[in-house]
């Protein structure tokens, strides 16, 4: 991926710099003007939604054969970085479809459930989301209580699912629930299921009002007796191990690369501002990108966004054609990329002084959508749990720097 410093080991093709121009030249005309719009009013950004499917954007990571480009890991991130360099709440409608239940159902669905969902997301035609969070079960996925009890040849799912993003807006939502003989407390008969958000059953009990990402806001849904056929089910629960269950948390390595593409974009687009900021900014004679103090502040930032940068493409270069990002690559690229977003945009702002922290400038827009990407796709201290027992237990990344 290409950067502003022009520093990668990793050479994108003509074609992936091509992808990247177009991403840029979406977001700058279509998202960007939008970006403070969506934030004060709160509205669904659709208008940035259709811009991206007008641009054939939103299939990236779909076969071709239905209507998609048939990309990867790589393009996808390039896009999300694209678009999080000016408006992370445009830029999440793709991730949830480069990332969300369309990539999971190309991957392991069925065939009859790909001919009826792929066409209508390669299209931008309807939004999907996730719902896996509940009340008392966020990080602690295995406490949750979405179930299925069985009603003939299907099944019917009563589930009450949190922060659901874009749920409100969606057509189809991926549930993660319990398939009967599962017990709460336990990973064991965990899968998915696919809801028709149509189907007789299905409610929106309400919205969070958020601190940022306000234009895609976070919707508590409520599955009531809704049918559930088998064609429906993406995993199938397996009450006898928990397999099942790893393997969906295995497909959120996509999302997680996601999430990291869209705060090495944002962090991007920060660092971009004030420099042009300090280069205009006068002080006397002397522009304040002359101070050697605010030179280092500039110093430090570049170069822990650039530190996120190469641990994402390493992980997503690691997935391969078809494949999955790593675990352990994954979860450090989302670690670093979580925490450099927060330092790079927290340390923008106070470059900017007064500027930096009032909300007609677009600094404090894009700290505070950052931040709740620190919580979604796995905590920080989710990753970290996972990095450090791992490292600890032997397990080291594929080309890892010790002994």
């Amino acid at each position: 991926m290409a950067n502003s410093l022009g520093i990668s080991p990793f050479s994108e093709t003509d074609d992936q710099q091509s992808l990247r121009s177009l991403a840029r030249d979406v977001a700058q005309r279509e998202l960007l003007p939008w970006a403070r719009h969506w934030d004060e009013t709160e509205e669904f950004p659709q208008r940035s939604f259709e811009a991206l499917g007008r641009a054939g954007l939103l299939g990236i990571t779909i076969d071709e054969q239905y209507g998609g480009a048939g990309l990867g890991d790589v393009e996808s991130a390039i896009v999300l970085e694209e678009l999080g360099r000016v408006d992370v709440s445009s830029a999440i409608l793709a991730q949830l479809i480069f990332n969300g239940p369309p990539r999971a159902i190309q991957h392991l669905g069925n065939d009859a459930m790909k001919r009826r969902w792929l066409p209508m997301a390669a299209a931008g035609e309807a939004l999907f989301c996730i719902g896996i969070s509940e009340t008392e079960a966020g990080s602690a996925v295995n406490h949750m209580r979405a179930k299925l009890a069985p009603d003939g040849d299907g099944f019917r799912l009563n589930a009450y699912k949190n922060y659901v993003t874009g749920g409100h807006k969606s057509r189809g939502c991926l549930v993660w629930c319990r398939f009967p003989g599962s017990e709460p407390g336990s990973i064991k008969g965990i899968g998915a299921v696919v809801v028709d958000l149509e189907a007789p059953g299905v409610s929106i009990a309400g919205t969070h009002v958020k601190m940022g990402l306000r234009g895609t806001s976070e919707a508590e849904m409520a599955f009531d007796d809704v049918r559930v056929e088998r064609d429906d089910v993406l995993v199938w629960g397996d009450v006898e191990s928990g397999e099942s269950f790893k393997t969906l948390i295995a497909h959120i390595n996509h999302e997680r690369c996601g999430n990291a593409a869209m705060c090495v974009g944002a962090a991007q687009g920060a660092l971009e501002y004030v420099i042009t900021y300090m280069n205009d900014r006068k002080l006397g004679t002397k522009t304040l990108a002359d101070f050697q103090g605010l030179q280092w502040k500039i110093a430090d930032m570049a170069t822990q966004l650039e530190g996120a940068r190469l641990l994402l493409q390493r992980a997503v270069h690691m997935a391969g054609e078809g494949g999955t990002p790593p675990a352990m690559e994954t979860a450090m690229a989302k670690t670093a990329a979580n925490l450099t977003a927060k330092f790079v945009c927290d340390e923008a702002i106070q470059l900017l002084g007064g500027y930096g922290f009032s909300r007609e400038y677009p600094l404090e827009r894009v700290y505070r959508d950052i931040r709740g990407l620190c919580i979604g796709a796995g905590t920080v201290e989710v990753q970290r749990n996972f990095i450090g027992k791992n490292v600890l237990d032997g397990m080291k990344p594929a080309s890892h720097g010790w002994r």
